[in-house]
């Protein structure tokens, strides 16, 4: 019987922890705003009691609102469109979040929200206001919207 290799267990080890912490800071999911746009009247079923709409985005094949309490995600699936998943993030589960503007050969910009459930990036249009959406969440994670 052969001793294993401490070298190659230990390289090994090394490995599995990188791969464990890029799995950490993969996102779980991205989303992409095109645009701020008006708020979809459709939106007030999903609304609890005193949840009221601030601002909505254009995203790919639908909207994304954010209310005093979350930021729901509508997200439109099939060549119909008639399926509709909805994410639904309570501010309250953001831990950090980070904002990049465009620069001057980079020109997208995007935010990253770090959560109890785990990383997601968002992509944001030309017509997005990053600062604006900034301070939007800024507002809402630390109570200043209610």
């Amino acid at each position: 019987m052969h001793a294993p290799n401490l070298k190659a267990l230990t390289h090994k080890r090394h490995q599995i922890e990188e791969n464990a912490v890029v799995a950490e800071l993969a996102p779980i999911t991205a989303w992409t705003f095109q645009a701020e746009v008006a708020i979809p009247p459709d939106i007030a079923p999903v609304l609890v009691q005193g949840e009221q709409p601030i601002a909505a985005y254009k995203t790919f094949r639908d909207t994304a609102v954010f209310t005093t309490k979350r930021l729901i995600v509508r997200d439109a699936q099939g060549l119909t469109g008639k399926k509709v998943e909805i994410y639904s993030l309570p501010y309250s589960a953001i831990n950090m979040w980070s904002s990049e503007n465009a620069g001057t050969f980079d020109l997208n910009s995007e935010m990253e929200l770090w959560t109890r459930s785990g990383h997601i990036k968002v992509n944001l249009g030309k017509g997005v206001d990053v600062r604006r959406l900034d301070h939007l969440i800024s507002s809402a994670v630390l109570g200043v919207i209610h």
